[in-house]
């Protein structure tokens, strides 16, 4: 079959489709039969009703019915039929069937988007595969998915991202007590498959932006020095792009794990749309990297949940890799779920590059308008990173070789890692900031969803404006009306200053305090830290205060939230640094996760 041709279906999407339509009895799970259970609902409720009354705009067309303009439907026999709202039509009905105590069915069914829906929502039966042992439309998405992605061998995803993580760290971790090399800020997933693994992780500390004051990933010279202390490591895994989509080139630390015989594992959930366009930083798997998880609906199109992970290289299992799969997901994975990422895929497959046109559009519009409101300033990188076209395509005439490429040509790791802290900012994440100082983060993401404009995220300082390929320009106009008002509301239009933003942000980096920097200083890697899924033994335990507890060894997680990235890990020994944070935290009014004193005046460590 032509390439093109083929890409542009969506198997998985199409055995759905068909299953809806075949119209067959389902004599199998899930239990309310493509719906039906509520239907019969709908039917029993007009059933009940007196000639005028009001219903749910529900399959009035499939039933010869058509709607008026007096917001009303007229059936086949001219009567007229006013519907509403599922709200008010329940208020209606409670009405006429006498009140409280006496909830009619009508109230108990869904919208109809949802019931349609439900006629997709099926399980492994003849004609729709079986993710765990693809044969058909599951096994032909994958293998799409691939083609797409530049990976060898893809695999669909039903929990997330974090059932990739947990899979690739099961996978690596094939013994009890393997040393895995991982980066400290890491999301709560990874810290669960070491644990779930019995694994042995040694925390490399991430590179922080000396202008922005924020954490990235880990130098090279880290990753070098970690990898010569720990040569009997199963692997290194980094978070990449950070939750800022702050991020550099992999391709130096792919190289060094791969000299040591070490698969690289990257987190890279919040980078499904790299390397599908050049405006976006390179991918990962472009990088060199062995296993990489993209969290699809993050960045793309598809539905929450749905999720990919892209295996190359020798360097995996991949059958054990498969048999880690089947544990941690679902035997009754959802299908609309897979569905979504298979349309996902061939949304960007067929349209490639022009996928990402008019969000981009949105994001040159915000930067437009924002450099006329002098207040709000916009992280990015001090030496971008010139990026490559996405895979498969052909490089524009007189576009330079980008740092990767030289890399892949020749160029040693220690000669990349001045420059390797923080060379590419993802577009669609707009990270802006007050340059005025007068509101926080957490103040001006306030402001903005009083505006009507919900942000991804916040912090101390930073605000994350989350863009995508189904942002507008309108979208961009409302969000730089919010701003206006914003400033203009606080006495601030204008704002006069020799300084450069870069310069006024340096200033400040040092006593930037940020949930998402969650770094120890002076020190490259931790030691090994056991985890286990055994619980610690409570009789084994004290409670000391904070400011007492330096030296010894933690019995509780400290977990600053959001995003919920561990700075203390249960069995690590407090250093004074990580003391200093946790209280500088506290008193700055930072909420806490894994503690059993919610005030943090004490810390509960182990007795030896």
């Amino acid at each position: 079959m032509d390439h093109k041709i083929k890409s542009s279906r969506a198997p998985l999407y199409e055995a759905l489709l068909a299953y809806r339509d075949s119209k067959q009895r389902s004599f199998h799970v899930p239990g309310h039969k493509n719906g039906q259970a509520y239907r019969h609902l709908v039917e029993e409720a007009k059933a009940k009703l007196p000639p005028v009354k009001d219903i749910v705009d529900e399959e009035h067309q499939h039933n010869g019915e058509i709607q008026n303009g007096a917001g009303g439907i007229v059936n086949q026999r001219g009567e007229q039929f006013r519907f509403s709202s599922v709200d008010e039509h329940g208020a209606d009905m409670e009405k006429r069937f006498g009140g409280e105590g006496n909830q009619s069915e009508i109230e108990l069914v869904p919208v109809r988007s949802f019931l349609e829906m439900m006629e997709m929502d099926v399980t492994e039966i003849t004609g729709t595969d079986d993710l765990h042992h693809p044969e058909g439309g599951i096994q032909e998405a994958q293998e799409l998915a691939a083609d797409c992605f530049g990976a060898e061998e893809s695999f669909l995803l039903v929990g997330g991202s974090t059932a990739g993580n947990l899979s690739l760290l099961l996978t690596v971790c094939d013994q009890p007590n393997s040393i895995v090399l991982v980066q400290r800020n890491v999301h709560k997933s990874v810290v669960h498959g070491l644990m779930l693994a019995g694994a042995r992780a040694v925390f490399l500390e991430p590179w922080v932006d000396p202008a922005s004051g924020l954490a990235v990933m880990p130098s090279v010279e880290t990753v070098q020095a970690a990898v010569q202390s720990y040569p009997e490591a199963k692997g290194v895994l980094v978070t990449l792009p950070n939750y800022y989509g702050m991020g550099a080139d992999l391709t130096p630390i792919a190289k060094v794990c791969h000299d040591a015989g070490m698969p690289l594992l990257v987190d890279e959930a919040h980078g499904a749309h790299y390397g599908q366009h050049p405006e976006l930083p390179v991918s990962a798997l472009s990088c060199g990297a062995d296993g990489v998880v993209q969290s699809t609906h993050k960045m793309l199109t598809a539905f929450t949940m749905g999720a990919m992970l892209h295996i190359q290289g020798p360097r995996l299992n991949r059958s054990l890799l498969r048999q880690r799969l089947a544990m941690v997901q679902s035997s009754s994975p959802s299908y609309p779920v897979m569905a979504s990422l298979d349309l996902a895929r061939r949304l960007l497959h067929v349209q490639g590059a022009n996928t990402f046109t008019a969000g981009l559009a949105a994001v040159d519009a915000f930067k437009r308008g924002l450099a006329e409101l002098p207040r709000f300033q916009l992280l990015q990188p001090a030496q971008p990173l010139q990026q490559e076209p996405p895979a498969g395509t052909a490089k524009p005439a007189g576009m330079p070789v980008s740092a990767a490429q030289q890399t892949r040509e020749g160029l040693t790791a220690a000669a990349m890692s001045s420059a390797a802290g923080y060379t590419a900012q993802d577009p669609f994440k707009a990270v802006i900031y007050d340059g005025t100082g007068v509101l926080s983060g957490y103040g001006l993401q306030q402001q903005l969803e009083a505006c009507g404009c919900v942000p991804e995220m916040s912090d101390e300082r930073y605000v994350v404006l989350l863009f995508s390929l189904g942002s507008t320009v309108q979208d961009a106009q409302h969000l730089l009306q919010a701003l206006h008002h914003i400033s203009s509301a606080n006495g601030h239009e204008q704002i006069h200053s020799s300084t450069e933003p870069s310069q006024q942000l340096a200033k400040g980096s040092a006593h930037y305090i940020s949930t998402w920097n969650n770094l120890q200083e002076n020190t490259r890697f931790s030691e090994p830290i056991s985890f286990t899924l055994q619980p610690i033994v409570e009789t084994n335990t004290i409670n000391v205060p904070i400011e007492e507890s330096a030296g010894f060894r933690s019995a509780e997680m400290v977990v600053p939230y959001p995003p919920g990235i561990p700075l203390v890990y249960p069995g690590e020994r407090l250093s004074p640094s990580m003391v200093a944070r946790i209280l500088l935290l506290r008193d700055e009014g930072a909420k806490f996760h894994g503690i059993s004193d919610a005030s943090l005046q004490v810390l509960k460590v182990m007795k030896d």
